[in-house]
């Protein structure tokens, strides 16, 4: 065999060998990358309801929809077209009935101020309506009211503002007629008196809980849309929320659900988030001291309590 036999013999043999390694580099790779592609999605942990329904009021009576509790545990119900106050243990104290639907309540100094869509109801503790304040716009819908030792406040869905009164109804402040406004796309629009002549304001078309001055500042905000613990979902979020003074209540629509957050937003921990609750109907709430929570559902005319598990 002379040398250009053994020369060509052995280029032949470097050939294939360079040709097996670049096959072999390749199907590894290949195999390499669909075992990491086959790999399952695993999906970050939810965290669990840390509360449970430990009652039950089925109220019979007319459509439930808006709910209040006093300093002492006294709770305030009402709806289509009535107001029920019950005691702690969910017996029954009086009913009556009231000349338009109850969208939303708050209790001061031994007086029921209960909303209609155009007006405010002003309740004694005997269940006897002793004034009625308003309208104080045209074609109003009246969705939240809240109140203290020195102030009433509403909130109007259809004009988008909130109305600050002295406590013999004289508006003194309206907040939402200039520089920034409120977006309301759905009669969802909760309002709460905060501590220094200031207001806790659901803006719900920005999915934000936002802090305003009487005067009409906007000083600080938190909330954005999504499925987030933190975040509010859906439509017109948070469509309720009720301050305890660890910090906020808040349930939504879309994805029915009720958690609580720290004062600047944080997520603290779910009290429902798995349930049968209709998704458009998010439920009223509210709270004596944080530790007991009730919600008004207006899908099945329920009251619900929850307590810690």
């Amino acid at each position: 065999m002379n040398n250009k036999v053994i020369a060509f013999i052995s280029v032949f043999i470097i050939l294939i060998f360079i040709v097996f390694m670049i096959w072999d580099t390749a199907t590894f790779r290949d195999n390499k990358q669909s075992e990491e592609t086959e790999q399952p999605i695993v999906e970050p942990l939810q965290p669990i309801d840390q509360w449970v329904v430990s009652d039950v009021l089925d109220y019979t009576d007319g459509t439930l929809k808006a709910v209040a509790v006093t300093g002492t545990g006294d709770l305030y119900i009402g709806g289509d077209s009535f107001i029920a106050c019950y005691d702690s243990n969910l017996n029954r104290i009086w009913n009556i009935k009231t000349p338009d639907i109850i969208t939303s309540m708050s209790f001061n100094s031994n007086i029921l101020y209960a909303s209609t869509r155009e007006t405010i109801l002003l309740v004694n503790t005997k269940g006897e309506i002793i004034e009625e304040w308003g309208p104080y716009e045209k074609d109003p819908v009246i969705t939240s009211v809240s109140s203290n030792d020195d102030y009433v406040a509403f909130a109007d869905a259809a004009n988008k503002r909130i109305f600050i009164l002295k406590k013999n109804g004289e508006v003194i402040y309206m907040v939402g007629q200039a520089g920034d406004k409120f977006i309301i796309p759905s009669p969802y629009f909760d309002v709460a008196l905060a501590g220094g002549n200031t207001l806790i304001v659901a803006n719900t078309g920005n999915h934000r809980v936002e802090t305003w001055t009487f005067d009409g500042r906007l000083i600080d905000y938190f909330g954005t849309p999504g499925l987030a613990p933190e975040a509010f979902c859906g439509c017109c979020n948070p469509a309720h929320f009720y301050l305890t003074p660890e910090g906020l209540i808040t349930a939504e629509k879309g994805i029915n659900r009720i958690k609580i957050l720290k004062p600047t937003g944080e997520f603290v921990e779910f009290v429902s988030s798995k349930n049968d609750f209709v998704a458009s109907a998010p439920l009223d709430i509210a709270s004596q001291d944080g530790k007991t929570i009730y919600g008004a559902n207006s899908a099945d005319s329920k009251l619900y309590i929850f307590t810690r598990k």
